[in-house]
């Protein structure tokens, strides 16, 4: 039976993931070990904290070349929040420091104030709309809807081809991202009710072969 591998780094809200999943009836295993991961069909990147600690877990474990691999080999790879993040070429946050390179694009934090010069909240945190921008497995039946939003940082891409829906927080914000077989969003579906759920549900069936439902 297909299975998805939960990358578990120590940075991920692994229990709400996982119970998402078991909600959508979808086997899978949660590790940090290379070998077991590669029984995985398809993986999930979950993502909660720095960038910069992010990636040097990633690196000093064997997982960042793991998922570069995994990924141009075409397994199907979705990043959550910093985990999509992580999907890009480099981030400002604490320092320039380098991504996983498989999606063009730079993260930048926002700025916390408009053209105008009116401050603004950061982190963006709660609900906001989805606006879509191209078709793709991953939002088939998908309703444009609010999801929900928790980061301080947001991706620059350096091919708009990659932004599948973005929302709005003063700034264009990439919110669901995708090229091939790699695939990201930077809210939360898990914690995203109905729209959420479908979108987990669409990737559970690219990763298994079972189509859309």
């Amino acid at each position: 039976m297909a299975m998805i591998g939960i990358i578990d780094y120590g940075m991920g809200n692994l229990y709400s993931v996982r119970k998402a999943l078991e909600r959508l009836g979808c086997p899978y295993i949660v590790s940090g070990d290379n070998k077991e991961l590669a029984r995985a069909r398809g993986l999930l990147l979950p993502g909660v904290g720095s960038f910069r600690d992010a990636m040097h877990i990633l690196r000093e474990t064997g997982l960042a070349d793991f998922i570069r691999a995994a990924a141009e080999n075409g397994t199907p790879l979705l990043g959550i929040c910093l985990g999509m993040q992580l999907l890009f070429d480099e981030s400002e946050e604490n320092g320039p420091t380098k991504g996983l390179g498989l999606l063009r694009g730079r993260v930048v934090r926002f700025p916390g104030v408009t053209k105008t010069g009116e401050p603004y909240k950061v982190p963006h945190m709660g609900w906001n709309r989805l606006r879509f921008h191209r078709p793709s497995p991953l939002l088939h039946g998908v309703e444009e809807g609010h999801v929900y939003f928790v980061h301080s940082y947001y991706v620059v891409p350096g091919d708009e081809d990659v932004v599948l829906a973005s929302s709005e927080y003063d700034v264009d914000v990439p919110a669901v991202v995708g090229r091939g077989n790699v695939w990201g969003t930077q809210f939360h579906p898990e914690k995203s009710g109905a729209v959420g759920m479908r979108i987990l549900n669409n990737y559970v069936g690219i990763v298994t072969g079972r189509g859309n439902r």
